[in-house]
């Protein structure tokens, strides 16, 4: 059966620049979605938001704007906004997971509170024409929150559901709930898109046999630490290509000069790129060692001799 793969958004990551040089050195994503935009009570769009959301940004790509709001009257602002830019569907996180955004009533923290949810939806579909998609996790504190959702959800009309198959006080750690995440596929008349752990080829085929009837896959870590993870999905193979680590220094050498020339200073572009690191080394032969380098270089000129002495080592083990 022929399948979809989306980028699930990661706050701090995959902004449009890292789509961009993702897209064009390792393919494989059908669909991107943006980091959410969070207004915080203030009716105004920051910069970095307009920034990543503008289309001349996005040319190349399929991408869709993302919310995080417990407030109808900003889920309304923001759906004017990236309709004025020219986008269709907007996408309302209930799935981030982080303890600060939860306690506050937003992301997983939202799914205890159908009634709230069932009224920005409400509002949503009556006072724009937007189409709504969902992005959730199971619930914060267990897993059958969600099912006491569904019976609101299934009265409107939404695109689709993806949903992370943890919970939120999880946050990224212990196994992925698959027997909960069944019990979701009967449990709602809507489209559901699975999201969770897919970080090998193996990991996709294990979840694509468990759930015949899905086509839709979302990777969110694992497109950060294996960048060639969903073209080798899309191609059916556990094979790299032969020059690998040529291509993921230019797509590194790429976004290090884009957020470089973005941020201001050693310090910002250190921190950015050690972030980045946390997952890309995660392909590396020896991932310890590897993070260690990068955090040890002190300034730019140290961080680029580490970054050449990493893959001179990858390349020196292939051959």
């Amino acid at each position: 059966m022929a399948f979809t793969l989306l980028s699930s958004p990661l706050q701090g990551f995959t902004d449009f620049r890292f789509r961009n040089a993702f897209h064009h050195y390792f393919g494989g994503i059908d669909t991107f979605y943006s980091p959410y935009i969070r207004l915080n009570g203030k009716f105004k769009i920051k910069s970095s938001y307009q920034n990543d959301l503008l289309l001349e940004n996005n040319d190349t790509l399929e991408v869709i704007p993302q919310i995080i709001t417990n407030d109808a009257e900003e889920f309304l602002f923001v759906a004017k906004y990236v309709q004025s830019l020219g986008y269709k569907e907007l996408n309302w996180n209930l799935g981030c997971p982080y303890p600060m955004v939860a306690k506050s009533g937003m992301g997983s923290g939202l799914i205890c509170n159908p009634e709230k949810i069932d009224n920005i939806l409400e509002r949503a579909h009556k006072e724009t024409d937007i189409l709504v998609s969902m992005k959730m996790r199971m619930g914060y504190d267990h897993a059958e929150e969600i099912l006491d959702v569904f019976p609101i959800l299934d009265q409107y009309p939404l695109k689709n559901i993806a949903i992370h198959a943890r919970i939120g006080k999880q946050l990224y750690k212990g196994p992925v709930d698959l027997k909960a995440f069944e019990r979701c596929i009967t449990s709602t008349k809507h489209k559901l898109y699975y999201n969770g752990d897919i970080t090998s080829v193996e990991a996709f085929k294990s979840i694509q046999t468990r759930f015949p009837s899905l086509d839709h896959f979302m990777i969110g870590r694992g497109l950060i630490a294996d960048p060639f993870l969903p073209q080798m999905i899309k191609d059916d193979t556990t094979e790299y290509p032969k020059d690998r680590w040529d291509i993921f220094e230019e797509f590194h050498n790429t976004i290090y000069s884009q957020y470089d020339e973005y941020l201001s200073g050693p310090t910002p572009i250190k921190m950015k790129m050690l972030g980045f690191w946390e997952f890309f080394s995660q392909s590396f032969s020896n991932q310890q060692k590897t993070y260690k380098a990068i955090k040890k270089a002190t300034n730019p000129f140290k961080y680029k001799q580490a970054v050449s002495m990493i893959l001179a080592n990858e390349r020196k083990l292939k051959s």
